[in-house]
């Protein structure tokens, strides 16, 4: 008798019929970060730890009065500067990556693949609306009046009476078509 039996467990043998993997795959907490912006954080990351190795040489050096103390401050204070770059830079190319979507410029992108799918689908289904609408029927552009703008114009009756007597230079004559106005904000 194995031990396993002698605890009330099952064979060597019982654990060739388990079913149940040995990896089981649990949801993450959160999502991968993009690749420009995981390239921008390991870059800030190795330029902050670089400027944290500076400044301990220098602190070092200067505790023992070593020439290289003074190198290494002016070294430690430019590799600051370069360290807060790195760390807008990481802030940076994440917001530019919300603010894209997740689009990434390349022309095999998946993304923008799903984008255009997404917008012909937008667009036939605003034909076949448009098409039902009209009932099939479409307006040629001959079809449409001369006068500007497509606007119908005003008949003499529309126009309103006008008051016989001489006609001065300029003035409409009576019964003369006057086209309308087209709106302001066209």
């Amino acid at each position: 008798m194995g031990t396993d039996e002698r605890r009330g467990a099952a064979s060597a043998e019982g654990f060739a019929e388990v079913s149940r993997g040995l990896w089981v795959e649990e949801p993450a907490k959160r999502y991968r970060m993009p690749d420009a912006v995981r390239t921008a954080a390991v870059r800030a990351v190795i330029i902050a730890a670089v400027t944290l190795i500076q400044a301990t040489i220098a602190f070092l050096s200067t505790l023992a009065g070593s020439w290289l103390a003074f190198p290494m401050v002016l070294s430690s204070v430019a590799s600051t500067v370069v360290a807060t770059w790195g760390v807008l830079d990481v802030w940076v190319t994440r917001q530019m990556w919300h603010q894209r979507g997740g689009v990434v410029s390349v022309p095999s992108s998946t993304a923008r693949q799903l984008r255009r799918e997404r917008r012909r689908a937008r667009r036939a289904a605003r034909a076949a609306a448009r098409s039902a609408d009209r009932g099939g029927a479409r307006i040629g552009r001959g079809a449409r009046r001369e006068g500007g703008a497509g606007a119908p114009e005003t008949g003499a009756a529309e126009a309103g009476p006008t008051k016989p007597g001489p006609a001065k230079p300029g003035a409409p004559v009576a019964g003369a078509a006057t086209p309308r106005r087209a709106p302001a904000s066209v």
